[in-house]
């Protein structure tokens, strides 16, 4: 199986738990501000989708590189080898961030990207002429941009992670409340059944302090 460059985004400050996760699954990673480097293979995006309970989602990356200027983001773009990871027909829609770089106009690098994009998939599946139809499947792709270097990256979780299983609600986390991290880091780590509930129904085991104070002698 090919290996990817993994991405696995994490609220800030639970960078190193999201890594412990990563290593107890098997794989090396090194940990950068918001988010868990590896590498992996495409058993290995699934595994992480399933088993990651502190993840926010998983990416992978297709490259990175400097990019001062806008010729330098579409010729490298466009030099990447989009057709290995997209269909002829796939969806994908380009979003963007830039923080301290001179390419600070997202939505024309949004623009530039796609149209890079374009050029890579029609020359790797040979169509010299009419646009791409875009019918299949989405791909989510971003281009992030920090201190004049561009990361190139396709969202591999679809729904965010926190909406799997019972995670079904959304709105604001403790996890990721300011003095919280350390209180989800215990009761992950800790292995009793009273502390699985806890992550299962977060906010009311975490609102009932008689009840941590009772049964969660770790928290």
């Amino acid at each position: 199986m090919a290996k990817y460059k993994i991405i696995a985004t994490a609220a800030m400050g639970i960078e190193a738990l999201v890594a412990k996760e990563v290593r107890a699954l098997g794989y090396e990673c090194e940990v950068d501000n918001g988010k868990v480097i590896f590498e992996g293979d495409e058993l290995a995006i699934a595994r992480c989708n399933l088993w990651l309970r502190t993840a926010d989602r998983i990416k992978v990356q297709v490259g990175q590189f400097k990019a001062r200027t806008f010729d330098e983001l579409f010729e490298q773009t466009k030099a990447l080898n989009w057709g290995d990871y997209l269909p002829v027909d796939a969806q994908f829609p380009v979003s963007g961030k830039s923080v301290k770089s001179k390419l600070f106009s997202v939505s024309d690098c949004q623009s530039i990207v796609k149209k890079a994009i374009v050029d890579s998939m029609k020359k790797h599946y040979n169509k010299t002429t009419g646009w791409l139809e875009e019918t299949g499947s989405t791909f989510k792709i971003e281009v992030a941009l920090l201190k004049d270097v561009a990361t190139l990256t396709i969202d591999a979780s679809g729904a965010g992670l926190h909406k799997r299983g019972y995670r079904v609600g959304q709105g604001s986390s403790f996890k990721r409340n300011a003095g919280s991290g350390s209180n989800y880091a215990n009761a992950v780590e800790c292995g009793s059944s009273v502390c699985r509930c806890f992550l299962r129904f977060r906010y009311n085991c975490y609102r009932s302090s008689a009840y941590r104070s009772k049964y969660c002698t770790r928290i």
